[in-house]
């Protein structure tokens, strides 16, 4: 896996080297070792999650203020527009944000570290959306920021379109009153 350079440094956007052939194709998805060359860490994965979300869903921006979740996130069928949100007061780069374009075609992956709000946008048809995360789910302490707060200006390529959102993700507050690590 090739690291390529983001916005924001100690977010990852990885970019496998795919085998293929009239027969189809081989690729490395994780490696620990090489993880922790790219990443300068080691991670410890506990949960691996898959979703399926339609055309226009938007999912985040998601992250939990206890236990946080570094995620390790790809696309496995379909296309999304994937962000990551530094929310860690104490960055350089707190209320920026990095999105990229994760699909079944490019098969790149983002490392969304902990200390960050993370959300996708749902450009095919359909997509399918696969992350490992560094700890347990705990809806506790998970928190949700509004995906079109006007100070993180997140360029969602809607095209028009109006998301498609969950009651929870309605409900995501301003980045100016959110918890922040």
């Amino acid at each position: 896996m090739t690291p390529l350079p983001t916005t924001i440094p100690d977010v990852l956007l990885l970019e496998p080297r795919v085998f293929g052939d009239d027969r189809g194709f081989f690729f490395e998805s994780y490696n620990a070792r090489v993880f922790a060359a790219s990443s300068g860490r080691e991670a410890s994965f506990v949960q691996d999650n898959h979703s399926r979300s339609a055309k226009n869903v938007l999912r985040g921006l998601h992250y939990q203020i206890r236990q946080p979740q570094g995620k390790l996130v790809r696309v496995v069928a379909g296309e999304v527009f994937d962000v990551a949100v530094d929310i860690r007061r104490a960055s350089p780069t707190f209320g920026k944000w990095f999105g990229a374009l994760l699909s079944a075609g490019n098969k790149r992956q983002m490392w969304v570290p902990e200390g960050f709000a993370h959300g996708f946008l749902v450009l095919s048809e359909s997509a399918e959306f696969l992350y490992k995360t560094t700890d347990y789910w705990a809806a506790e302490h998970e928190r949700c920021i509004a995906w079109d707060d006007p100070d993180l200006a997140i360029a969602w390529p809607l095209d028009g379109a109006t998301p498609l959102l969950s009651g929870k993700d309605r409900q995501g507050v301003a980045f100016a009153s959110a918890e922040c690590f």
